[in-house]
């Protein structure tokens, strides 16, 4: 099946050819039909795997019929930076139609965002908190919404925004389109969709298991030598780009601040930092002027860099779930990828759970001539693993605890599939 195949308008076909896609990917395969006949759909796939077109093409179509300069399509996605990832696929997936979209997100001023919707933009991307600011200012009209999509409904929900979410539907049309696009489904999202889908088809890809695509090995180390393995392992991987996750803000400052005075041209990517200096990270991750980009979990969602040949959990995520969201930035658009991960005993159960959704046993890997056995006095909280950046001092022994204790390669030839 070819999208030639879909009965798509025709500059939206020619959008797709410039750029260089053809077959559709399993998830865009089964959702487009059912989108474009105006069915509600709960697509479940996981991260990778071409979501964003499998419901941004049928809308862009939807959009050419109709009228103009007003708002038809809403879309709620839980960050910042997918939002903009959404808005530039759907502006390459509708160049040349003179349709326009517009990003909703808080960290910047609302002033350039109302411009934006007075303009006449017929689709708003948008995350819960800065939209609901906009309903109640009425800067933005919802009366004429055709279509919503919740998309990574599951990040949503573990971020907290099941009440904004129900706020904001219960200002949208009743007779709607309402498609929900999700990695996993726990019973808070089914209890949510069967409220307010209507006779949803359900679309289902391998939504709980990471891509095929990924290979996968653990590291078992102390937590001490963390960051002097992580460096011996970068120094001799053949490797593009790498994005690292650790678990806390202030652990992926200092060890992005460690990586790069070390030489590995390494940026970081957490919630403190202004919209600004996220985009400026995420910018020259993907031109590649930096190599390494270490982030939190914020960004195990909101990054699609085809150039990932391997993601390193510096500390295990707290759940599958989490481990499958933030490997999903590797092996995608046809392409192979690696998963490490650091484990310490501590981690084992998640390990294990890890190990049942893959249906394997993951290989446990050492790295020949690393001092496994050095001794280190790690610190409490963990500091003592990532040395401080130059110019600072590092922990005293005698300071209090920080508040709160401790938080704790190549491509395939294969034919060319449209990815987000």
């Amino acid at each position: 099946m070819s999208f030639d195949g879909l009965s798509l308008d025709a500059r939206i076909r020619e959008n797709i050819r410039a750029l260089g896609f053809d077959v559709p990917t399993p998830i865009q395969r089964k959702t487009i039909p059912a989108i474009l006949e105006g069915r509600d759909v709960i697509g479940l796939a996981q991260t990778g795997t071409g979501k964003t077109a499998a419901f941004g093409i049928p809308l862009l179509h939807r959009l050419m019929q109709g009228p103009r300069r007003q708002l038809r399509f809403l879309i709620i996605g839980p960050t910042r930076e997918l939002a903009e990832q959404t808005r530039e696929a759907l502006d390459r997936l509708g160049a040349h139609t003179h349709l326009h979209c517009v990003t909703i997100y808080g960290g910047v001023g609302m002033n350039p965002q109302v411009a934006g919707l007075r303009h006449g933009a017929e689709i708003v991307v948008a995350c819960p908190g800065r939209l609901l600011d906009h309903i109640r200012q009425n800067t933005i009209t919802l009366s004429h919404v055709e279509g919503l999509v919740l998309d990574e409904a599951d990040r949503m929900f573990d971020m907290g925004f099941l009440p904004d979410i129900r706020k904001i539907l219960a200002r949208l049309p009743a007779r709607r389109q309402t498609l929900l696009f999700s990695a996993t489904m726990p019973d808070a999202i089914r209890g949510l969709a069967h409220e307010i889908l209507h006779n949803p088809v359900t679309m289902q890809i391998a939504h709980s298991k990471p891509a095929e695509s990924v290979s996968h090995a653990l590291f078992p180390v102390a937590t001490h030598l963390k960051t002097p393995l992580l460096t011996a392992l970068l120094e001799r991987t053949d490797r593009q780009s790498v994005l690292i996750f650790t678990r806390t803000k202030h652990r992926a400052k200092r060890l992005a601040a460690h990586l790069d005075k070390t030489g590995h041209r390494a940026a970081c990517l957490q919630g403190n930092m202004s919209q600004r200096q996220r985009q400026v990270a995420m910018d020259g991750f993907r031109s590649g002027r930096f190599q390494v980009l270490v982030a939190t979990d914020l960004a195990a969602r909101g990054i699609d860099v085809a150039s990932i040949s391997h993601v390193i959990n510096y500390d295990m995520p707290k759940t599958v779930d989490d481990y499958t969201h933030r490997i999903g930035r590797t092996g995608r658009a046809a392409k192979t990828g690696d998963a490490f991960t650091f484990v310490t005993p501590e981690d084992e159960g998640v390990v294990r759970g890890i190990e049942r959704v893959l249906g394997a046993k993951i290989e446990r890997r050492t790295l020949d001539g690393f001092d496994y056995a050095a001794r280190a006095q790690p610190s409490p909280h963990h500091r003592a693993s990532v040395p401080a950046p130059a110019g600072q001092a590092g922990p005293r022994p005698s300071a209090a605890p920080p508040r709160g204790g401790t938080r704790s390669f190549g491509p395939r030839r294969r034919r060319k599939r449209f990815h987000r």
